[in-house]
This record gives structure tokens, C-alpha cells and sequence, in this order.
């Protein structure tokens, strides 16, 4: 009989270790004593991939664009440079842009074929890579601002002159607010439109009462 079984015979509690857990044991029962905590795991070098040597957001933010993002901003800057092949010269001179860009521009509105057009509009696009569009694109949106607003006022002058044509009480209406209005001329105006209508004569005095409800309603 070896010394481990003498001291058992003698009544003292064996130590018995199984992995992580250790166990006392004596004749009666066995009672886990200590939990080990397990050493931290290590990483699988074994694992060669991309995924196991850069953490997942790391990786996310180091990969390069896709190509769907950049085909999507480069047609943005080939519409952006055709808005600006529609601009008057006044409103070009206006735009701050490079010179070889400036002068593509240019060239675009001398070309008649179809074909020319697309390539040079394709390299218009290509130029306009190289610009910051931001400021272009606020010059623009500023620019569409106020055409929306003066179209506004149009239709706004329109509807003045569709109430005054149909309706006599509307020059009631029209006095109430503004009163300057030059009343006899006025109703001159439309009585004469209303005989052009009726005679199918060109509308000389229905485009006077434009012209006299534009000084009465001044753009913004």
C-alpha cells in the first residue's frame, strides 16, 4: 500500500484535480472546493486571413469606396458640368472654375452632332473631377431659388389678371389693398381685352394689363 492510501485509511480528504474544477474527496462525499478561472484564450495564429488579423470595424473603415458609389458621383459631376454648358455667359463668368474647364464648356455649345456632344460632355466630367463642386452647386441652387421665386410672382400676377377679366368685383378687391391703382386706365384695359376676345383681334390691351399689374405687384 503506497502513501496515498495510507493517509486516505487515516481519515484525511484526498485532493483529486480534473481539469479546471478541484475536488475534495473523502469516504462520505466529494465537494468541489475551488473553481479555476480559465487562463485568457489566445488568438489562432494558425488563422492567416484578413478577419483574424484586423478587427471588422477596422476593416470596414479602411476599405476603399465601392464602385457603385463612385459611378454615382461621377454621373453627379457630369450632370453638374452639363448644368453648367446651360448657363447664359453672364452667368458662367460668375462661376468660379478653371480655365481648361471654362473653355470645354465653351466648345460644347459650338458642337452640333450628337455623338461630339456626348464625348465632350464625358470630358467635362472628367474635368470637373478635379474642382471642388460645392460652391458650385450653391452659386446654382441660388440662382434656381430665385427663378422659382419670380415664377411665383408671375403666376401670382396671372391669377390677378384671370379674376379682373371674369369677375368686375375683383377691381373692388384690387382697390381695397392698393389703392393707387390707376382705376379709369385699368378698366379701360380689360373692357378692350374683353372686345379682342370677342373679335378675335391679337391681345394687345390683354398684354397691357400684365404689364400695369407687374408695376402694381413689384417682384420681391
Amino acid at each position: 500500500m503506497n502513501a496515498s492510501n495510507k493517509k486516505h485509511e487515516q481519515g484525511k480528504p484526498l485532493h483529486i484535480h480534473l481539469g479546471d474544477d478541484e475536488y475534495e474527496h473523502d469516504d462520505d462525499e466529494v465537494v468541489v472546493i475551488r473553481h479555476r478561472s480559465p487562463s485568457p484564450s489566445r488568438p489562432n495564429t494558425r488563422d492567416k486571413g484578413l478577419h483574424a488579423q484586423i478587427e471588422p470595424q477596422d476593416a470596414e473603415e479602411e476599405l476603399p469606396p465601392s464602385k457603385t458609389k463612385i459611378k454615382k458621383q461621377m454621373h453627379e459631376l457630369r450632370d453638374l458640368g452639363k448644368e453648367l454648358t446651360e448657363l447664359s455667359k453672364d452667368q458662367l463668368d460668375q462661376v468660379d472654375i478653371p480655365g481648361n474647364l471654362r473653355e470645354a464648356i465653351h466648345e460644347m455649345r459650338s458642337i452640333k452632332k450628337f455623338g461630339a456632344q456626348r464625348r465632350q460632355l464625358q470630358y467635362i466630367g472628367k474635368l470637373m473631377r478635379e474642382v471642388d463642386p460645392a460652391p458650385i452647386v450653391e452659386k446654382l441652387d441660388g440662382w434656381k431659388g430665385k427663378s422659382r421665386t419670380h415664377t411665383v410672382h408671375l403666376h401670382k400676377i396671372e391669377h390677378w389678371r384671370e379674376r379682373l377679366m371674369e369677375n368686375d368685383n375683383a377691381m373692388t378687391d384690387l382697390l381695397a389693398t392698393h389703392p393707387q391703382v390707376d382705376t379709369q386706365r385699368l378698366r379701360s384695359l380689360i373692357r378692350n381685352a374683353r372686345k379682342e376676345i370677342d373679335t378675335n383681334k391679337p391681345p394687345k390691351n390683354f398684354r397691357e394689363i400684365f404689364q400695369l399689374l407687374k408695376e402694381i405687384f413689384p417682384e420681391p
